[in-house]
Formats: C-alpha cells, structure tokens, sequence
C-alpha cells in the first residue's frame, strides 16, 4: 500500500486556500509592474499603440496559442490516464493544477497537489502518482531536446546579448548564459534521476534517498525523500510495460503545449510591431523559463514581469511599449487561470471533501 501521509498534506493545504489568497499573486505582480516603470512610462507611448485589424487578429492569436497550450495538456493527460479519466476531469485537472502554480513559488513543488487532484477523480495513488511524475518527465525531456536544436538556428551570442550588447561570440560577463547553463545542467540531472528511477532501478533509489538523508542534518527532510522514492516506486510499476505509441503521443502532445506557450510572445510583439527573429525570441524564452523556476513569489509574480522587461525589451523599440506588452503578456498567460481557479477551486473542495466526511 502506497503511503497517503503526502496526500494528506495536500489536502491541508488546498482546503486551506481562501477566496483573499487569489488576490496576492495580482497585488504582487501589479506592484511591482507600477514600481519598476512609474519613471519611466511616457504616456506617448500609447500614441505608438495602433489597434489595427491585424493588431487584434495577433492578439486573438496570442490567446489562441494558450488555448491550444491547455488542450495539449488535457490530451497528454487523457494519454497518460490510458482513457480512465474522461474529458471532463481531464479538464478540470488540468486547470486546477494550473491555478495551482499561479499561487505558489516555481520552486515549491506542487506535485503532491497535482497527484492529490488526480486521485481525487477516483485514480488510484500509484496511477496519480504515475501520471504526475510523466508529465515532470516529459516537460524536462522538451527542454533538453529542444533548446540544443534551437541553438542551431541561431547566434548563441545573440541569444545572451542584452541591450546591444553582442560583440562576437559568447560574453562570458553575462549572467544570464551562466543562468542557461547552470538551469540546462540541472535540468539534465533532473531527468537522468528520474529516468534512473523510474525505469531502471526504484528501488534502489530509494535506498539510496533513505540513506543520504540518514545524515545529520538532512534527517529533517529524510521522510519528505523516501516519500519520494516511493512515489518514483509506484510510477515504475505503472509505467514499465507502456507501448512506444503511449510515450510518442505523449510527447507530441507535451511538443504541442510548451511550443504553444512560447509563441503567445511572438504574437504579442507581431501586434504592434515586425519581429526581426522568431527563433531567437521563442530561444530566448527557454532561457526565461530557467530564470522564473527560481522565483520567490507565487507563480513568478513581479519576477516575471522584471525579467521579461530585461531580456525581451530590447526587441521592442518603443520603451514606453514595454510596460503594456508585459501586463498584456500577464494578462493572456496568467490571470485567466486565477479567475478560473477563484470559481473552480472552491465548488472542487466543496463536492471532493463533502464527500469524503459523508464516506
């Protein structure tokens, strides 16, 4: 029997959740949006505005590419359910995972609430548990794979560059190069851990968590680890005997959902002015998406806007367009899953809790 200690926390924590707390993330991000260009905003800059046909048919677009996003992550999740979810969980998941990751730092997992929602459908622990670590696998794996053959397409230098700064090759100065390659060499780590895990050796990886985190001062973290293991365990069982098939559709169904994401920033700027290179602001994405997994502040809040001015302004010629496009940019990829989740989060606890207190 699988251990529902990690569950149970889970539970804690969504039941947890207050109406005010959707809130935060928008005073956040907000603040620091007002904070970072309150001296800098030209009200000209809304003269540069012209709401063209075109203007609002990219926009329309931009939507569009998150929309598409979330049908990739539904469908992935219907493959990796082998048809025991139906449309209709699939869909309510999916977004309240992704409400989620709107209200909690990149960097707290959020696995045990995704595997929580899954088993909460009537899936057994390990299937949830199987499920939740495929997707992390899988997201990982588009990573790696993808950003090598963008790097092909592309300057590197340019990719680093910032502000005019290129001069020929890569600068070595520049912290967000050291900022790929450290969350490139993570990433690789991350996914030869979990591929070990999971397909080659369970269990001995969970001895070997037991038995690191047996030492003194990581004894704090020691049941947090083997839970873990555990975890990796159960999805193993799941998904050794899976078909080529069940893992290309699963892929191209992850290939769908991340290239959709990245491109809602090429229409965007396709909307009010000619972007010069596709492929290296989709690149430069890959390299943003490092940067936010690091952030402090629920689903990247004010971390995200800063770091999207820094890296993806200079493609913008007007400076005064910089501060729209950022909230414009917030606003199709993040706020929809907080007004989604304020109406869907609390009918979800309502009906899943009322009806576990009647059992």
């Amino acid at each position: 029997m699988a251990d529902f200690n990690s569950t149970s926390k889970a539970e804690q924590t969504i039941r947890s959740i207050k109406s005010r707390q959707f809130l935060i993330p928008v005073f956040i991000s907000f603040a620091v949006v007002i904070y970072m260009f309150w001296g800098e905003f030209d009200k000209s800059g809304l003269d540069e505005i012209k709401l063209t046909y075109y203007s609002l048919l990219f926009i329309v677009c931009a939507f569009c590419m998150m929309f598409t996003r979330d049908i990739g992550y539904i469908v992935r999740l219907k493959i990796l359910s082998s048809g025991r979810l139906t449309w209709q969980q699939c869909i309510r998941i999916i977004f309240l995972w992704e409400f989620t990751s709107t209200i909690t730092p990149s960097a707290v997992g959020g696995t045990s609430l995704a595997i929580l929602f899954i088993y909460k459908e009537k899936v057994t622990l390990g299937e949830s548990t199987a499920m939740v670590m495929t997707t992390a696998f899988l997201d990982e794996l588009y990573f790696l794979l993808m950003f090598p053959l963008l790097l092909l397409t592309i300057d590197i230098g340019h990719l680093f560059s910032v502000n005019g700064s290129y001069d020929g090759g890569i600068n070595w100065g520049n912290q967000f190069f050291y900022f790929a390659v450290v969350g490139y060499s993570l990433k690789a780590l991350f996914t030869g851990v979990v591929f070990y895990a999971l397909f080659i050796n369970p269990i001995g990886f969970k001895r070997f968590l037991a038995f690191v985190f047996s030492i003194r001062f990581l004894k704090r973290w020691k049941r947090s680890a083997i839970q873990t293991g555990i975890d990796l365990q159960f999805a193993s069982v799941e998904l050794k005997n899976k078909s080529w098939k069940f893992w290309l559709q699963s892929f191209a169904a992850t290939f769908v959902a991340w290239t959709s994401r990245y491109w809602v920033v090429n229409f965007l700027f396709l909307a009010f002015f000619v972007v010069p290179d596709h492929m290296l602001i989709f690149a430069r994405q890959l390299v943003m998406w490092i940067m936010m997994l690091v952030s402090p502040t629920p689903g990247g809040s004010g971390f995200a806007e800063f770091i999207f001015s820094e890296y993806l302004g200079e493609f913008i010629l007007v400076s005064s367009l910089i501060p729209i496009l950022v909230v414009l940019w917030r606003l199709v990829t993040y706020y929809p899953y907080l007004i989604i989740g304020a109406f869907l989060v609390p009918v979800w606890i309502k009906k899943k809790f009322s009806k576990s207190k009647s059992n």
